[in-house]
């Protein structure tokens, strides 16, 4: 699906020149069946919000028939760390006949800040719907920062009959379980179609282990969501790297099933790998994402050179209405590091303050005592 026409550019969104990008991955479960007759067709929408007002940055593909989707669509979104970036993902039900969002059913939204995407790597929440929740149904986002493997397949050759082939790679996961890589476009009525070149992050692809187990399944496409299977065959990214500077990797396509039954099988087609490339990026988002803490300590100067906080000239000014400007310093930069702080605590401190009973300069916990000293 396309962008609506208004770029992120265009509204003002990114402006710094210090940027990182992150990927995004989205899925959902639960998602409640409309009537008895069909189940939807989801696609999450992405907003950005910008001046208080949310814009569409980007969409998923749209799923047929599924209530457990996860979307192979990945949003690539600039980071910033010191902005709060509020995001909106919006799950609607898109019929076949439209594309269109001002017909599909809304089924719920989440929000969220970018910032504790990166900070929690998985974030899981359930979606609301006019401010309730939307039946059982949640949704999930994974965060990858960007560093790119850019492959380009060509798919099984010499099938039976003609198919509509798209391809599913997975990850297999320590706990055995498996993870959507990617899925390719379908290429309609082709036997020996060539799937488009595409990045994926090593991070989702094989989690930084070369040797990670990848699983990858041909399917033939079915318009009602039940696609056929073709074959299946399994890889390593210390496998696909064969691919690089010029060289092709192959693999047999197998369908377990025609295997047992049938003497003369050989394979279902070959997947051949034509390039692959390692595109490497480094930024302070790998320092975040690799484990790093970020705590925000508070230190307030109480000395007499911010003159008396009872005089609206003084920055310490205390108004009856409104925080001063040490305040709203704190606010502004607090709102983004919380997100990246573990127990949520800061610290906070004072100095040059004269305490009693005997009025001595010193520094101090402004809860004044040895512990605990930190402000949620």
């Amino acid at each position: 699906l396309a962008f609506t026409g208004i770029t992120a550019n265009t509204l003002g969104l990114f402006s710094s020149p210090c940027l990182t990008k992150v990927e995004l991955r989205v899925a959902c479960k639960g998602i409640s069946d409309r009537d008895a007759l069909s189940k939807p067709d989801p696609c999450v929408v992405l907003k950005m919000q910008s001046h208080g007002q949310w814009f569409e940055v980007d969409r998923t593909e749209v799923i047929r028939s599924s209530i457990n989707p996860v979307f192979s669509k990945v949003f690539t979104v600039d980071f910033y760390f010191e902005e709060m970036q509020r995001l909106r993902f919006e799950l609607h039900d898109i019929s076949s006949s439209h594309n269109g969002l001002k017909e599909a059913d809304f089924l719920g939204a989440m929000e969220c800040t970018l910032g504790q995407i990166v900070s929690q790597r998985k974030l899981a929440k359930p979606l609301l719907k006019q401010g309730n929740a939307a039946g059982k149904s949640s949704i999930t986002v994974m965060d990858r920062k960007e560093k790119s493997l850019s492959s380009s397949f060509v798919s099984p050759q010499d099938f039976f009959s003609k198919s509509d082939p798209f391809l599913e790679i997975f990850r297999i996961n320590d706990d055995s379980s498996s993870s959507l890589v990617h899925r390719t476009e379908t290429v309609m009525n082709n036997l020996n179609p060539i799937w488009k070149t595409f990045k994926v992050s090593l991070n989702t692809l094989c989690s930084g282990d070369n040797d990670r187990e990848l699983k990858c399944i041909v399917w033939d496409w079915d318009s009602n969501g039940k696609h056929d299977f073709i074959g299946e065959f399994q890889t390593t990214f210390k496998e696909m790297r064969g691919a690089m500077d010029g060289r092709q990797v192959q693999w047999e396509c197998i369908n377990p099933k025609y295997q047992v039954k049938k003497k003369n099988y050989r394979n279902s087609g070959i997947v051949i790998l034509n390039q692959c490339k390692i595109i490497k990026m480094h930024s302070f988002l790998d320092y975040i994402m690799g484990g790093c803490q970020i705590q925000f300590t508070v230190a307030i100067d109480f000395t007499a050179s911010n003159g008396d906080p009872r005089n609206s000239c003084s920055l310490h000014y205390i108004h009856p209405y409104q925080p001063n400007e040490y305040l709203k310093a704190l606010v502004a930069v607090g709102e983004i590091c919380q997100d990246y702080d573990s127990d949520k605590m800061f610290p906070a401190f004072g100095f040059g303050a004269q305490i009693p009973p005997d009025f001595k300069v010193q520094v101090l916990h402004l809860q004044h005592c040895v512990y605990p000293y930190d402000v949620r």
